[in-house]
């Protein structure tokens, strides 16, 4: 049943599962009644996200409320308002609400357009090489895109349609397995990959960061430039694997495409020069990956080092004085203030749940668990990353999988003996990775997948296959490449 944008079962179903951990299953030793009560309310939470029982949006706004009414994290009503708010004042998350907005103007200017075809044109001889192309345009875009739905779903999606139409490949008349079919698979699995190349290439990322810090005391803090390096040799090994793997296991019936440079140059003919506006996004998006690499550090000193955040509302505001995006363009970006207020109130219960020792408590029981089995902690992360990533069978949000499962895992490994910057570094990773197994795996995945060039039993063959390559590639070639960069 579903009234509005509330849908009633699943809704009653978080309320069931709060009521069931707060009112009936007895506290753990070793855990404090409030910790418990809040787990209770965050688990509810997670339940009501993974459920889609309301926009993500309101169910933060609800789960905002109830921790500063039930006084979970502070008995004075005053300090509860303002524990419930303080992910508010989190950097990290109006890092990558800013970082959508700038996104927009990838759209608004064509850029992203004529990034897709420019690479296209260069490698669209065969259908490989469009795989290739676009591959390349993902990645392009990643570091200033930070809804990889919009990316991959919104931006390459429809470059990758209109190829597989201009060759008469199209689900409607049972023609997909021309090049829509390969088009659509590597179209989908270089997302998740570039996912994880950036701290601003998906919206969980510095959540990640921040559970990381928490979990260390801040002892280790991953910069924008740390992850983006550590990333580079696995990420772009995997890139460079999807469109060879996906085609030796799905290979399309056109394998020529001299006509696709072709199209793409009329495409590109359409658009005519690079506009005032594409011109200054370059700039931005050049200025943005210099600051954010911390290139002015390296060369002239940390006294010359700036705030990840303060780039982006650099950024913006450079996008906002030249006109390039307007204010009313700030206020159309929903995703962004959406994912600002969802953000917020999901770092928050997770700060909070860590303060008051809940994540300690469970990370120990994992521990115990896999201590028992008695591996050393190199084959012990292997089995902890392993059922953090496949869990993922059962989620449908990456930000709530993350939420709950991220940080007890992660202590979990520091317990076992792993060392810190390289479990982090792979459990990041594969939390990206993850998005590849299904076709509801993350937002990206039901755009692609409802396109219907790809059945789902393919779908779910090749997400395998391709979790299997990204995580060997990433722990096995990541972990060599961090030995080599001295993190661990």
């Amino acid at each position: 049943m579903k009234v509005a944008d509330i849908r009633v079962i699943p809704g009653l179903i978080s309320i069931a599962t709060i009521f069931l951990l707060w009112f009936v299953v007895p506290v753990p030793d070793g855990v404090s009644v409030n910790a418990w009560h809040l787990l209770a309310l965050f688990v509810g939470t997670v339940v009501a996200i993974i459920g889609k029982a309301m926009p993500i949006g309101a169910i933060a706004i609800l789960a905002i409320t109830l921790v500063a009414l039930t006084g979970v994290t502070n008995d004075d009503p005053s300090a509860a308002i303002k524990d419930a708010l303080s992910g508010f004042s989190n950097s990290l998350i109006w890092l990558i609400g800013i970082a959508i907005i700038i996104s927009r103007g990838l759209v608004k200017t064509g850029l992203g357009n004529r990034i897709g075809y420019n690479f296209i044109s260069l490698f669209g001889k065969k259908t490989i090489g469009i795989g290739y192309a676009l591959a390349l345009s993902e990645l392009v875009i990643a570091p200033v895109t930070p809804s990889n739905t919009a990316r991959g779903g919104g931006i390459i999606h429809p470059i990758m349609k209109s190829i597989a139409t201009s060759f008469g490949s199209s689900p409607e008349e049972g023609t997909s397995r021309k090049i829509g079919h390969y088009l659509a698979l590597v179209n989908y699995h270089i997302n998740p990959i570039t996912s994880a190349m950036f701290i601003t290439a998906t919206a969980p990322n510095p959540l990640i960061v921040k559970l990381i810090a928490d979990a260390t005391g801040s002892s280790i803090s991953i910069t924008w430039g740390t992850w983006a390096l550590a990333a580079f040799l696995p990420g772009m090994l995997c890139i460079a694997l999807v469109p060879l793997v996906v085609y030796a296991i799905y290979p399309p019936e056109i394998k020529s495409t001299p006509d696709a440079k072709n199209y793409a140059k009329s495409k590109l003919a359409e658009m005519g020069v690079m506009s005032y506006g594409e011109k200054v996004m370059v700039c931005v998006f050049a200025l943005l990956l210099i600051l954010w690499a911390g290139v002015p550090a390296m060369l002239l000193g940390s006294a010359y080092a700036v705030n990840t955040t303060a780039v982006a509302f650099l950024g913006l505001s450079i996008l906002l004085v030249t006109g390039v995006l307007s204010w009313e363009d700030v206020l159309k970006e929903r995703s962004a203030w959406d994912t600002v207020v969802w953000f917020s109130a999901l770092v928050m219960m997770a700060t909070f749940l860590n303060k008051l020792g809940l994540v300690q408590w469970f990370s120990s029981v994992v521990e115990s668990n896999i201590a028992d089995l008695g591996f050393g902690w190199g084959a012990s992360v292997v089995i902890l990353v392993a059922v953090y990533f496949y869990v993922h069978y059962f989620f449908a949000s990456t930000t709530a999988h993350i939420t709950a499962m991220f940080a007890a895992f992660y202590m979990a490994g520091l317990a076992l003996g792993a060392p810190p910057l390289f479990l982090g570094l792979l459990l990041a990773g594969a939390s990206s990775l993850m998005m590849s197994l299904t076709h509801y795996a993350t937002g990206t995945s039901p755009i692609i997948f409802g396109s219907g060039y790809v059945s789902m039993e393919d779908w779910w063959i090749m997400g395998f296959i391709m979790s299997l390559v990204n995580l060997a590639v990433w722990g096995v070639v990541g972990g060599l490449w961090w030995k080599v960069l001295g993190y661990w």
